[in-house]
């Protein structure tokens, strides 16, 4: 048998690092999720390869006695169903309460809805983390850099303000995890869109 010179052996023998492509986002989520310029303030894309894809919006098929209209907020997974027609609803990805105490449950309704509002941290917040919480007990302006985000709904119940909020986020990589000090947060783009849906008055269920 004749040999094959060193060189080619080499060659056959060489190994190299296998090459890794990223993950191709659909066109489709990319621009549900891209930038948005005409508003108060800037909001910048999302980058999904850091969301779970099951957390991004899409519409699914959801059985419920709820009507259409209602929100369904399901914690324990962690999304959020707006009840359409049909045996159909839009999910959200949501960020939840960092423990079960922290977390509103029962049934509510968008008693306020704000767009860049303002926050202002709770008495217990205050006093469960002084250091976070206490420099902004008088409040902070809406803006980027406000935890609402650029959208809030607010949630009543027999015509009081729970404290508990359905919000956008300044951290949007922690959708779908349970980090929040109680209220629902989700992705900006989402709050923005599921804040152009629902009126004042909308019936919200929270499942804990």
């Amino acid at each position: 048998m004749i040999g094959l010179p060193a060189v080619a052996l080499a060659a056959c023998s060489t190994t190299r690092n296998p090459v890794v492509e990223e993950p191709r986002i659909d066109p489709y989520y990319q621009a549900m999720y891209g930038a948005i310029y005409d508003d108060k303030f800037p909001i910048p894309a999302m980058d999904l390869r850091r969301v779970d894809p099951q957390f991004w919006r899409q519409e699914v098929p959801y059985i419920t006695t709820e009507r259409p209209g209602t929100i369904v907020v399901d914690t324990p997974n962690r999304f959020l169903y707006l009840v359409m027609e049909g045996g159909r609803a839009l999910r959200y990805g949501v960020g939840v309460g960092k423990n079960e105490a922290l977390v509103f449950r029962g049934t509510a309704t968008v008693g306020r809805k704000a767009q860049w509002p303002r926050w202002t941290p709770t008495r217990n917040m205050v006093q469960r983390e002084p250091e976070r919480y206490g420099p902004y007990a008088d409040g902070l302006e809406g803006g980027p850099t406000n935890p609402l985000g650029p959208r809030a709904l607010y949630l009543y119940k027999n015509g009081q303000d729970t404290l508990f909020r359905l919000h956008g986020t300044t951290e949007p990589y922690t959708i779908g995890t349970n980090v929040s000090s109680g209220c629902i947060r989700l992705m900006n783009q989402d709050i923005i869109d599921l804040y152009s849906r629902v009126p004042v008055g909308t019936k919200v269920v929270v499942i804990n």
